[in-house]
């Protein structure tokens, strides 16, 4: 399958998208296609990551949470398996593998977050995400009782629900364009760079 809308040429976008576009790919060596894929509307792309890193970065705009990076993408892989959104499960399940420094944690949190190797604080965490991907309409006190005993305050939880529904919104985007994930986010965090850069 190929993307359905075509990814913006990088030398025809705004100065400040390519700008951060840039900026990316001199982190990751490598320019995701989602930012290509929304900078064919770049009212929409700056709208998209000024969500983005409000939730995603909070230190970026004056604010901090108790979630982890680890955490933030545990939401978003978990999340986006039950939207079945590819691109999102491939390209947040390589920074969560990163992250966590777990190799094998993505499959596992895409496939049954239940049983995944992660902490019973983050297991909370994914089923208070899940219940907001799923059933929002049944969010009730207990939900929220829950989530404090594992030690998450109501901004936590708040942080948990919005990057869970950014994201809803993120996997419909990616699913419907047919987006496609980059081929290196598969080997990212599988194995050490050296040896992905060699190809094995």
């Amino acid at each position: 399958m190929s993307h359905r809308y075509p990814l913006a040429e990088l030398d025809q976008v705004p100065e400040d998208i390519r700008a951060r576009i840039l900026a990316v790919q001199e982190k990751a060596g490598f320019v995701p296609n989602v930012f290509l894929a929304l900078a064919r509307r770049p009212a929409e792309w700056r709208a998209f990551f000024a969500y983005h890193d409000a939730l995603m970065e909070p230190e970026s705009v004056g604010r901090r949470s108790s979630l982890s990076k680890g955490d933030r993408e545990m939401i978003v892989t978990a999340t986006s398996a039950a939207n079945q959104c590819l691109y999102c499960v491939v390209a947040h399940g390589a920074l969560l593998r990163i992250y966590e420094k777990k190799p094998l944690v993505a499959d596992q949190v895409a496939v049954n977050w239940r049983k995944a190797d992660v902490t019973g604080r983050q297991r909370a965490m994914l089923a208070f995400a899940m219940k907001v991907c799923e059933r929002s309409h049944e969010v009730e006190e207990a939900d929220f009782q829950a989530l404090h005993a594992h030690g998450f305050d109501d901004e936590d939880i708040w942080d948990i629900a919005a990057i869970t529904a950014f994201f809803g919104l993120s996997n419909r985007l990616a699913s419907f364009s047919g987006m496609q994930p980059n081929p290196e986010f598969f080997l990212m965090g599988r194995v050490p760079r050296d040896k992905a850069a060699k190809g094995g």
